[in-house]
């Protein structure tokens, strides 16, 4: 069981599945870089955000942004929809929509994600969280997310993996893979090609070491 203070951003699981040295970067060292993907992501997230409003009705309940908290994982953050659907014995069950810009991926990293949002609920609400949907702006669908014990134990595993590299504080070596790379928005930031034996940041350090020794005195 954690404590408040070791909470760490739910939504670093995605980073960290898509990639340990992206996600390094962004939590670690700080480092965040625009690109046309992170934008329209942000603009989506922020009409979704918007819509501050409860709605309300029979049988269906929407909350926007819902904070969400769970110490078995460590982790925090918010969904950003959060359906309330009501059984026929009149219990309200749970089902999180988490929005993304692009398409359905061929990794199950925004189903891992999704499912903690669910695991948040189940411990704060002491319900169960069945399934959720990811809905993509591509492709303008809801893609439904069963919560399998085989997804929640990817999901457990990929917390404590996210908790050993915040307590490790260092970033990954970078491994280069063409595609994934070149459409990350921290590309110039890592320099897969050239850092493949350290971080960005020490990779900047030895440039600048190196520009001092060949400086005239």
């Amino acid at each position: 069981m954690y404590t408040e203070d070791d909470l760490l951003p739910l939504s670093a699981l995605q980073h960290l599945l898509f990639c340990e040295r992206q996600c390094a970067l962004i939590h670690l060292e700080q480092a965040w870089s625009e690109n046309v993907f992170t934008a329209e992501g942000k603009i989506m997230h922020e009409r979704v955000d918007d819509q501050n409003a409860r709605r309300h009705g029979d049988d269906l309940r929407i909350e926007y942004a819902l904070p969400l908290r769970s110490l078995r994982l460590g982790l925090s953050g918010k969904a950003d929809v959060m359906e309330f659907h009501k059984t026929d014995d009149g219990a309200w069950i749970p089902f999180p929509v988490e929005y993304k810009r692009g398409k359905p991926k061929s990794e199950p990293w925004d189903e891992v994600q999704l499912c903690a949002q669910a695991v948040c609920m189940e411990e704060m609400r002491g319900a169960s969280v069945p399934c959720g949907a990811l809905f993509y702006g591509e492709t303008r669908h809801r893609h439904d997310v069963e919560f399998t014990p085989a997804l929640r134990l990817r999901m457990e595993e990929a917390a404590i993996r996210l908790h050993e590299l915040f307590a490790s504080g260092k970033t990954p070596q970078a491994v280069y893979e063409k595609q994934k790379c070149q459409n990350c928005s921290l590309f110039k930031q890592c320099v897969p090609r050239l850092t493949a034996r350290g971080s960005a940041s020490a990779y900047l350090r030895q440039i600048l070491n190196d520009h001092c020794e060949r400086a005239p005195n």
